[in-house]
């Protein structure tokens, strides 16, 4: 991980306009489900929380946390590959320091210095996986949890 933030950490990135340092205030929302924005984030100070919407019957909602992320912690790296609503909110738990990249022109930094692209794609895909095998665990926990909770699990 220490060469992704090398690399993100690069002043030129800065100063080219690619990234850009902004502050968020405990509470204050960074990323919102469903809206459009093509960021990339790095936590440089903070923690931020993960959460998404979850429709319940009779038309109710909860936002239960998914995960916290820290300094050193990369997120929002979809919209690297796709343009498309976010499908999860973020939230600081506490003020947070961030470098926020405009995510189609860190992409043709990318294609400029292909070297750095591929360590920092690289690392993101070690990300993702991580992610997703932590998504399909929790999944596996919610099946049996509802299994059991509507006595199915006997009948198996």
């Amino acid at each position: 991980m220490a060469d992704i933030l090398q690399i993100l950490r690069n002043p030129q990135l800065l100063a080219s306009g690619v990234a850009e340092r902004r502050h968020f205030d405990s509470g204050q929302a960074i990323i919102v489900e469903g809206s459009d924005d093509r960021s990339v984030y790095l936590i440089e100070q903070g923690v931020a929380r993960v959460s998404e919407r979850v429709e319940l019957e009779d038309r109710r909602h909860i936002q239960p946390g998914l995960c916290d992320l820290a300094a050193g912690e990369v997120f929002g790296e979809l919209s690297l590959f796709e343009s498309g609503p976010r499908s999860a909110s973020v939230v600081a738990l506490e003020p947070c320091e961030l470098l926020v990249f405009d995510a189609e022109a860190l992409a043709g930094h990318f294609e400029r210095h292909p070297e750095q692209g591929y360590v920092v794609l690289k690392e993101l895909f070690s990300v993702l996986n991580r992610r997703l095998r932590q998504a399909d665990r929790r999944l596996g926990s919610l099946f049996a949890w509802g299994l059991k909770a509507h006595g199915i699990d006997r009948h198996l």
